[in-house]
């Protein structure tokens, strides 16, 4: 590891954990050189690559950093912990290596990431839906924002953000 501080290559790890689940290693490491400390995260490469078919055909490989970049955008400065963002993103990945072998549609991963920010935070969803769906107006906005309410309705006990109750 590199150290950014000082640009030496010896390091020594001051500690280890799973993190992420399990689905990843957490370790923190000290710079023998300058002392400088970080934190690294080491996940498994999983042993098929997805391949992301885009809506005009063109394939790429998945990178979960594109679609963990789309939720912090999404959630912007609402009160929706780092952690609880990296799970989703995490979900996401893991039930597209399940029901997918080597190409998801661009529309499958989009879809998902929806629904779970639906049920994380309405806001942030509403941010997601309004990229993704690619709203024209403000009609097609209140038609999601009043399909969120009815859900709600549906879901009893549930605090209702849009009426101030």
């Amino acid at each position: 590891m590199i150290c950014p501080a000082c640009g030496a290559d010896e390091d020594r790890v001051v500690d280890s954990r799973a993190a992420d689940g399990g689905h990843a290693i957490r370790r923190r490491r000290e710079c023998a050189r300058c002392g400088h400390r970080l934190t690294t995260y080491e996940r498994h490469e999983r042993a098929s690559r997805l391949v992301v078919v885009k809506k005009d055909g063109a394939r790429t490989p998945f990178d979960r950093s594109h679609v963990l970049n789309g939720v912090r955008a999404a959630c912007g400065k609402r009160p929706v912990p780092e952690a609880d963002k990296d799970a989703l993103v995490e979900a996401v990945e893991a039930q597209l290596h399940r029901e997918f072998d080597r190409e998801v549609p661009s529309r499958e991963i989009g879809e998902r990431v929806a629904s779970r920010l639906r049920e994380l935070d309405e806001i942030a969803y509403i941010r997601y839906a309004s990229e993704y769906y690619s709203f024209k107006t403000l009609d097609d906005l209140a038609v999601e924002v009043t399909n969120l309410r009815s859900r709600r309705k549906d879901a009893p006990g549930q605090e209702n953000l849009f009426s101030g109750k």
